[in-house]
C-alpha cells in the first residue's frame, strides 16, 4: 500500500446519471481505509479556483439514488492551459491531497493525463458518459439509466403514433456514436434506427418507409442519433421524407437533455460503487494513469492514453444485423 492519505474527487464533462453513486462510493471506501477525501466542486475550473471541500461518510449519504453530480460539473478553457493546470496543482498540494479521481469522459480523461505528465500527481478515471464511446469499457455510468428513459419515451410515443397513424422520428443523444439509438430502437420496436456509424441515403430511407407502407404499416417510429450523417437535422430529415410522403403525417421529437436526467437504475448504482471501489484501491496500491472500466462483468483497468486514443468503442455488428431482421 501507498502513503496516501487524502483523495480528491471531481465530476467533469456531460453529468450523468450514477455520478453520485460513483462519489458516495469513492468517498465511503476513502472511509473504510482511513484515507481522508476532498470534494472539488464545478470539475477542473473547481481546482483552479480551490473550490474544495471536505467530504465524509456521513456527507454522501442520500447520493445513490440522486441523479447528476452535487458536486456539480463545468468546462474549463484555463485548465487546457499549462498556467491553469499549474494553478490546479499548487491548490491541490496546498489542500494536502495525493490522488485524484476523475469522473467523467473522454476529454475529462486528456485532462487529467496531461495533468500527471506533467506534475506526477496520481490520477484514476471513472468513465461517466451517456453516450457510453469509451474505450476500454463495455458500459459507462449513466448509459444504462439513459437507455431507459428512451425506451420509456418511445413507448408513450408510440402510443399516439399508433392511435393517429402517425410517422414519428425521435432524435436521441449520440453525436459520434449510435448505441443509444440502437438498442433504444430495438427496445422500442423501432421500424428505422439511424446511426453514425451506418451512412444511409435519404433515398435508402425514403424507399424502406414505402416498403413498409405497402406491407399495411400506417405508423412508424423512427429512432435517430444526433450524430446521423445525411447533412441535415432531424426537422430538415423530417420535411424532406414529407415531400416524398404526403400521405403520412410525420412529427418531430427530440428528447434532448431529459435523456441526462433522472434516478440512475440499479445497474448504473452497482456499477458505480463497483468502479468506485476499484479507483480508490487501485490509487492505494500505487496505480495510476487508469480508467476503470467493465468487461465480461469484471471490473479492470485500461490505461488512460489507450481509452482516450485506443480507438471507437464499436458497436456490436450483430446487433445491426437483429436490428434490421426485428423491422420487418
Amino acid at each position: 500500500m501507498t502513503n496516501i492519505k487524502k483523495i480528491a474527487v471531481l465530476t467533469s464533462g456531460g453529468d450523468a446519471p450514477g455520478m453520485n453513486a460513483a462519489i458516495r462510493s469513492v468517498v465511503r471506501t476513502c472511509a473504510y481505509h482511513d484515507v481522508a477525501v476532498l470534494g472539488v466542486y464545478r470539475g477542473y475550473q473547481g481546482m483552479i479556483e480551490n473550490d474544495f471541500a471536505p467530504l465524509d461518510a456521513r456527507s454522501v449519504r442520500n447520493l445513490v439514488n440522486r441523479g447528476g453530480t452535487f458536486l456539480k460539473s463545468a468546462r474549463s478553457k484555463e485548465f487546457r492551459t499549462p498556467e491553469g493546470r499549474k494553478k490546479a496543482y499548487d491548490n491541490l498540494v496546498a489542500a494536502e491531497a495525493d490522488a485524484l479521481v476523475v469522473i467523467g469522459g473522454d476529454g475529462s480523461f486528456t485532462g487529467a493525463l496531461l495533468f500527471n505528465q506533467e506534475f506526477g500527481f496520481p490520477v484514476m478515471g471513472i468513465p461517466g458518459t451517456i453516450d457510453n464511446d469509451i474505450y476500454g469499457t463495455t458500459y459507462t455510468l449513466g448509459y444504462d439509466t439513459a437507455l431507459n428513459t428512451v425506451v420509456e419515451a418511445i413507448d408513450k410515443i408510440r402510443d399516439t403514433a399508433s392511435s393517429h397513424n402517425r410517422m414519428f422520428f425521435i432524435e436521441v443523444m449520440g453525436r459520434d456514436a449510435g448505441f443509444l439509438a440502437l438498442n433504444s430502437g430495438i427496445g422500442g420496436g423501432a421500424e428505422k434506427i439511424l446511426i453514425p456509424e451506418q451512412h444511409s441515403t435519404l433515398e435508402d430511407l425514403v424507399n424502406e418507409i414505402a416498403i413498409n407502407h405497402n406491407k399495411g404499416k400506417m405508423s412508424n417510429i423512427i429512432v435517430v442519433a444526433e450524430g446521423y450523417t445525411t447533412g441535415q437535422n432531424v426537422y430538415e430529415l423530417k420535411k424532406y421524407v414529407e415531400a416524398q410522403n404526403p400521405d403520412y403525417d410525420i412529427r418531430v421529437t427530440v428528447l434532448g437533455h431529459i435523456q441526462r436526467g433522472g434516478a440512475p437504475t440499479c445497474f448504473d448504482r452497482v456499477l458505480a460503487s463497483r468502479m468506485g471501489v476499484k479507483a480508490v484501491e487501485s490509487l492505494l496500491e500505487g496505480k495510476s494513469n487508469y480508467m476503470v472500466g467493465i468487461n465480461n462483468d469484471k471490473i479492470d483497468l485500461t490505461p488512460l492514453e489507450k481509452a482516450i486514443k485506443g480507438g471507437e468503442s464499436k458497436l456490436d455488428p450483430d446487433l445491426i444485423r437483429i436490428a434490421k431482421i426485428m423491422s420487418v
